[in-house]
């Protein structure tokens, strides 16, 4: 079989554009002790293009059990790396549909990728699994490319003293022998870098007066320091209605909290996962608070087609945290801006934002000149226009994907203006322009 091309130049070796999944429903069964998964993936896929083959992605830690297809006739399956290949008798044309079965075991591990390791991980007692952007196919077979979301039906019986939470929704939750099962539902489509799975000692709390389902989910010990840190939880997302639009997933917001300290936290669609050593109230824990809540609408909600335009997460996530900084009591947004340009403009000006190359996607210069594009657009043309063109990005493309075009295009079109040289300089010039007065 031939190695067949990386869906995105960014990821080398994950996602092929042949096809398409439009739903996955995993039935997966996890032991903490020896760190062992057993899983079945069934993917619901439809060809984008005649083909005779398509791979899924799948870490190296899997061993494949068998593959059954129903739609085509596969001729030979190979696993080889981190790429399982499926070649059919004959080729299958577009738009053809194909359910594709594959039963995996093995014991997990992170993936390596340009950025280093992702997916999924051992704790001291239990999970996390924080996939962006290439870890994905450590725990089930996938398409993994941003531009491919499906909805997802997971599975997974995991012993009892523990509490398993995924994304959307809980829809069930019952005894497995030993173990118990939960499955959970995540209906809005989601690219597989965001399915995720927390498995921890946890208890679970629901935050009163929210306009939307909000959780908090931790260590019992860690009960007062949660209190504390989320203190502002509600508020936040009522602010950020307020500036992006209505909150994009049905089942609601979870915060899970681990009982481990992490180097950073993470985000994933319907929920984020932070390290027991942000529960504290400085600014750099709200920050971090409040920027992996800003992610619902921006990366998880609306997600970049490719990782090359990253900015559109992170950029937008980043300004977030300024946004939210004179709501908490702190600075102006205005003031946080001026204080990262002076910050940036001390630094190599070699980065093109719109463009920052595989080795620099999660550069810090990616955040803070991509907030830096929102607020210099934000005084160009004024805070109403600015906040209209931010909710129609959000409502235009939710639950889709998008290019910094499809922004650029939109900001064109409801302010009826060429903002051509503004977007020039801050994306695709490595040169960081003055920020006006």
């Amino acid at each position: 079989m031939r190695t067949e091309p990386s869906a995105d130049p960014y990821v080398p070796g994950h996602g092929d554009l042949r096809y398409a999944v439009e739903e996955y429903d995993l039935d997966l069964d996890y032991t903490i002790a020896g760190n062992h998964l057993a899983g079945r993936t069934v993917a619901h896929c439809r060809t984008l293009e005649a083909t005779e083959e398509i791979a899924f992605d799948l870490s190296s830690a899997l061993r494949v059990m068998s593959v059954e297809v129903t739609g085509a006739t596969v001729k030979r399956h190979a696993h080889r790396g981190s790429r399982l290949v499926l070649r059919f008798d004959r080729p299958v044309p577009a738009g053809h549909r194909l359910t594709v079965t594959i039963a995996t075991k093995g014991h997990p591990r992170p993936m390596r990728g340009p950025d280093g390791l992702a997916g999924w991980e051992e704790l001291a007692d239990g999970v996390i699994v924080a996939s962006q952007p290439h870890g994905a196919p450590s725990w089930f077979a996938c398409n993994d490319r941003p531009s491919d979301k499906a909805a997802y039906r997971v599975t997974i019986a995991c012993d009892a003293a523990y509490t398993v939470w995924g994304n959307g929704r809980l829809a069930a939750r019952r005894k497995a022998g030993r173990k118990t099962a939960w499955t959970w539902v995540q209906s809005e489509p989601m690219a597989p870098y965001l399915a995720t799975l927390q498995i921890g000692r946890y208890a679970v709390r629901e935050l009163p007066d929210a306009p939307i389902p909000v959780h908090v989910v931790g260590p019992a010990r860690l009960r007062a320091a949660m209190d504390s840190a989320f203190a502002d939880q509600v508020r936040m997302i009522e602010a950020m209605q307020e500036w992006f639009g209505p909150y994009p997933f049905a089942a609601g917001y979870t915060a899970v909290v681990t009982d481990d300290d992490l180097e950073i936290p993470l985000e994933s669609q319907t929920l984020s996962t932070f390290g027991a050593n942000l529960m504290n109230r400085t600014w750099e824990a709200q920050r971090l608070i409040a920027h992996e809540l800003a992610h619902q609408w921006w990366g998880n909600s609306m997600t970049a087609r490719q990782w090359r335009d990253i900015w559109l997460h992170e950029g937008f996530a980043c300004y977030a945290e300024w946004l939210w900084s004179p709501v908490a009591g702190s600075e102006s947004t205005d003031a946080r801006a001026r204080h990262n340009w002076s910050r940036l403009a001390a630094l190599p000006q070699d980065l093109v934002l719109a463009a920052p190359g595989p080795k620099d996607m999660f550069d810090d210069r990616v955040y803070k000149r991509g907030a830096l594009t929102l607020h210099a657009l934000r005084g160009e043309v004024g805070d109403d226009t600015f906040f209209a063109i931010l909710k129609g990005f959000a409502g235009r493309h939710q639950h889709g994907s998008v290019t910094t075009a499809d922004f650029e295009g939109l900001a064109a079109r409801v302010t009826g203006r060429r903002l051509t040289d503004l977007f020039d300089a801050w994306l695709r010039s490595p040169a960081l322009p003055q920020l006006g007065a």
